[in-house]
């Protein structure tokens, strides 16, 4: 793809250290099957990484767990930024300049790809486009994560999306200081935050699940955590598509299928 000119616009590109935890940790847990299965040497991509390649480091450390021989490549569309970068390359990890359009290697295809805090600044009618360009360099099992957090990655949110289009929705909480978890409405990813509307099914989502927080009011005599596993089994039980389970929901975890978010037309 030498030579092809970046798809994108420089971003503002701040981020902090472990900002990117709650999603890396779910990319090497009930993901880690995509990196297993996968070819000698998967390539994941941290795409959009920002001012700092600290995220991409981040990620090969915590992936190289699942695969030794994964290959991390931070791709930014500033160049200032990828050059930076440089004396951080290692066996495993690179640096490229690109954009959306991921700029591997002809006959390479990404088994991730992660776009934190990208699209949110971007008009939402920019998002589709950009998730094809994406999916479209994916391999078979491959995935991309497009997701947004806060600075300090205490609350978290992503839509995953495979080659044939988006398949689930994750939120992520620190329950510490959990009031509410509709408070997380402000770090949706862009193809939702502009849904958290009534008569979408975001919203409806976020009110089902700020009841069950309430029911479960009860069990913080137990601690937070407990609170939160009441809550998530109630969303469940009420017959929402939850995906995950207790081992998630201690971690202050709840994934849902796309359906249940889906924007309306």
């Amino acid at each position: 793809m030498a030579g092809q000119r970046p798809v994108g616009t420089i971003t503002r590109g701040t981020t902090n250290p472990n900002r990117l935890r709650r999603v890396d940790r779910w990319l090497a847990g009930p993901q880690a099957w995509r990196l297993r299965s996968a070819g000698p040497r998967p390539v994941v991509v941290d795409l959009g990484y920002g001012a700092s390649p600290v995220t991409a480091v981040e990620l090969h450390d915590r992936l190289r767990r699942v695969r030794p021989d994964v290959e991390v490549v931070g791709v930014e569309i500033d160049p200032a930024r990828v050059e930076q970068a440089g004396p951080l390359a290692r066996p495993g990890l690179s640096f490229a300049l690109g954009g959306f359009e991921v700029p591997l290697a002809a006959h390479r295809r990404a088994t991730v790809v992660r776009a934190f805090n990208v699209l949110r600044q971007y008009e939402e009618s920019q998002v589709a486009q950009a998730w094809a360009t994406v999916q479209a360099r994916l391999t078979d099992d491959g995935l991309l994560v497009d997701g947004t957090c806060d600075e300090l990655g205490r609350r978290s949110a992503w839509v995953a999306l495979d080659r044939s289009g988006p398949l689930s929705l994750t939120m992520s909480w620190r329950l510490r200081d959990l009031q509410a978890p509709s408070g997380i409405a402000e770090r949706l990813p862009k193809s939702l935050i502009h849904r958290n509307v009534p008569g979408e099914p975001v919203h409806a989502l976020l009110l089902a699940l700020d009841r069950a927080w309430a029911h479960a009011a009860h069990h913080s005599t137990f601690g937070m955590r407990q609170r939160f596993l009441a809550a998530a089994a109630s969303l469940r039980d009420e017959g929402w598509p939850v995906l995950d389970g207790p081992a998630r929901w201690r971690l202050g975890e709840l994934t849902v299928a796309w359906s249940a978010v889906r924007p309306r037309t």
